[in-house]
């Protein structure tokens, strides 16, 4: 009799989880932000993102890449991060040095760079240059085309091809008139008194173009520039920080995504994560409860046309790609 009473007890309380957990799914949950420009909508093509513009296309963060992207290709959003320079101006560049995508070293090969680049003294940052300073240098020193060329090697006219490095304030210049329907993700990637100032001068650069206001979404890897955007600069979209996405990840894993309470706009992620077991991410649920916070869910950096078939069927929004002609071509398929 006393097993009995005690099952019938144990069947009740899972009863009580089973259901405290289908009504907490069943409620709609609050959305992150309301009106969300990423978000492509039911049964439609994924968003292509130029990641650096589209390195393999072309030099990587150069207004000559973001020009062919946006021009020749027809991306939907140009992805890059931001740095700040000695004198203040936020410029595109991937890693904090720039060595190994222009000639600030000279005529050497890339394999010597990587070489000189090991010692960490030895590199030119952009935080210790000014804009006047960087822009002399040619930052499609490196690229090579399908056949191994490095075509742009010998390149003089930087301005007028396009191969010096890129400010903030001149690729929206280039865009805001002809195609005010860009969308771009950017990520700050200074930390500290420098992130601050290049949250500033980001929010100062879009009040003198307004079609890109709200067609912006930037994200950081420190906790105290994403403070930062939060209480500063509200008005900006935001993708979660790497800590944020995890915790939203997680309850939806658990069915009880109900309890988060982060307020970003895109989730951007790679399909999976290694954690000594691989993580995939790559699901539709996690998709589903995004998209019912109102969030985009963008995967990167994806340059494989299966992965990027994969993606397309699962629903997603958009796909970044340092390959956006392959992207598009695969798009073509579905259309």
């Amino acid at each position: 009799m006393k097993k009995f009473k005690k099952l019938k007890i144990t069947g009740i309380i899972l009863a009580i989880l089973v259901l405290f957990l289908v009504i907490i799914n069943i409620i709609p949950p609050k959305t992150n932000v309301e009106n969300n420009p990423f978000i492509v909508g039911d049964n439609k093509l994924p968003l292509i993102a130029a990641h650096r513009g589209g390195g393999k296309n072309n030099p990587e963060n150069t207004m000559l890449a973001f020009r062919e992207a946006v021009k020749t290709i027809g991306i939907d959003i140009i992805e890059s991060d931001l740095y700040l320079t000695k004198d203040g101006y936020l410029v595109y560049n991937h890693d904090a040095y720039i060595d190994e995508t222009c000639n600030v070293n000279g005529d050497i090969s890339l394999e010597e760079v990587k070489n000189i680049c090991e010692d960490e003294t030895k590199r030119h940052y952009i935080k210790d240059m000014t804009l006047e300073e960087l822009e002399k240098y040619n930052f499609g020193y490196y690229f090579e085309d399908e056949d191994g060329n490095r075509i742009y090697k010998d390149e003089t006219e930087l301005e007028k091809t396009g191969l010096q490095i890129a400010t903030v304030d001149k690729l929206f210049e280039e865009f805001h008139e002809s195609n005010p329907e860009l969308l771009f993700i950017v990520e700050i990637k200074n930390d500290g008194d420098a992130g601050y100032k290049a949250c500033k001068i980001l929010s100062e650069t879009l009040d003198k173009y307004p079609n890109y206001k709200d067609r912006l979404v930037v994200g950081t890897f420190h906790d105290e520039i994403e403070t930062e955007l939060k209480t500063n600069y509200p008005h900006l979209l935001r993708g979660a920080p790497t800590g944020t996405a995890a915790k939203f990840i997680l309850t939806q894993f658990l069915g009880v995504n109900i309890f988060d309470r982060s307020d970003f706009a895109c989730l951007q992620i790679p399909t999976s994560y290694d954690l000594g077991i691989t993580l995939r991410l790559n699901k539709k649920t996690i998709i589903n409860r995004a998209h019912r916070r109102n969030i985009a869910v963008q995967y990167w950096t994806i340059n494989d046309a299966d992965e990027m078939r994969e993606l397309i069927e699962l629903g997603c929004d958009c796909i970044m790609t340092d390959d956006p002609i392959l992207l598009k071509r695969v798009l073509e398929e579905y259309k």
